[in-house]
């Protein structure tokens, strides 16, 4: 879904001159003597796309994209958020989750199976699922350098107003100018803010690739994303309960929100209503 919307804007923007006009430096088709034309802050789909279009548009650019890991220490590769710990993930999990439904039933339709030997493996799901998403990876990186696209793994800091330093993970410094920046950042999960959040509670940045099993789990937040785990978790057989501070899905149709939960209740997950974590 966001990929597509990149897409549309993209396109909008390559249709109505927007992005060109932006690259322009003082009308001019070349600028002053600066390393590159473009600096991308960022490495996801809106970042990546734009990169491209710009090279395609004859600019020199680079593109800065470096993951600061979480509390847990997870990190993860080129890509930004859908692919990494978004949309990709989620839908393999949920994919998981409905295979396992699918072997439920199938011996109402014939199929005679040993329940006793149907058994999950946390392990062996991650694998795949990581396996997978390392694949994207490497294809994003492929297609930066097809078409021309510098590409470090690399923090970047604004020293001036056409200088950015870029530090990567081994804290080798290199400093940077460019005509125009991007910022493409994105954003991250928000913790609790209260005592024990950070050093007991993991977000979903943390969940796709869990070298664990979580079991019994409590989701605190009703979200589009909380509820997303929280569905595919119970569908792997976990105990799992939903804290809900207010209503579900705030900013949603709420009679199709108050259907999103039933059908979750008659699933076998849990809501606690109208509280709030106080401490971890």
């Amino acid at each position: 879904m966001k990929e597509s919307y990149v897409g549309v804007a993209e396109m909008g923007a390559h249709r109505e001159g927007t992005l060109h006009k932006l690259l322009e430096v003082n009308g001019q088709a070349e600028g002053p003597s600066y390393d590159y034309d473009l600096i991308v802050i960022g490495g996801g789909s809106g970042g990546l796309a734009a990169s491209k279009e710009a090279a395609k548009l004859g600019k020199k650019v680079l593109v800065l994209d470096f993951v600061v890991p979480t509390p847990l220490g997870t990190r993860w590769g080129l890509g930004g958020t859908c692919v990494n710990v978004g949309c990709i993930p989620k839908k393999l999990m949920h994919q998981t989750a409905l295979l396992g439904q699918a072997i439920r039933d199938a011996p109402k339709f014939g199929w005679r199976l040993d329940e006793n030997a149907i058994k999950h493996s946390w392990d062996t799901m991650t694998e795949a699922v990581q396996n997978y998403i390392g694949s994207l990876n490497w294809g994003y990186r492929v297609s930066l350098r097809e078409n021309s696209v510098t590409y470090e793994n690399a923090y970047g800091e604004f020293v001036g107003p056409h200088k950015i330093k870029a530090t990567n993970n081994k804290g080798v410094v290199k400093f940077y100018t460019a005509e125009r920046f991007l910022i493409a950042t994105g954003e991250r999960p928000r913790y609790l803010g209260i005592p024990g959040d950070k050093e007991y509670c993991i977000t979903s940045d943390d969940l796709f690739s869990l070298p664990y099993c979580p079991g019994k789990t409590l989701v605190v937040g009703a979200s589009y994303v909380a509820l997303e785990c929280a569905g595919f978790l119970a569908g792997l057989g976990l105990d799992v309960t939903v804290m809900v501070r207010s209503i579900l899905l705030r900013g949603f149709d709420q009679d199709m929100a108050n259907k999103v939960g039933e059908h979750m209740e008659e699933h076998g997950i849990k809501f606690i209503r109208r509280y709030v974590p106080s401490r971890s």
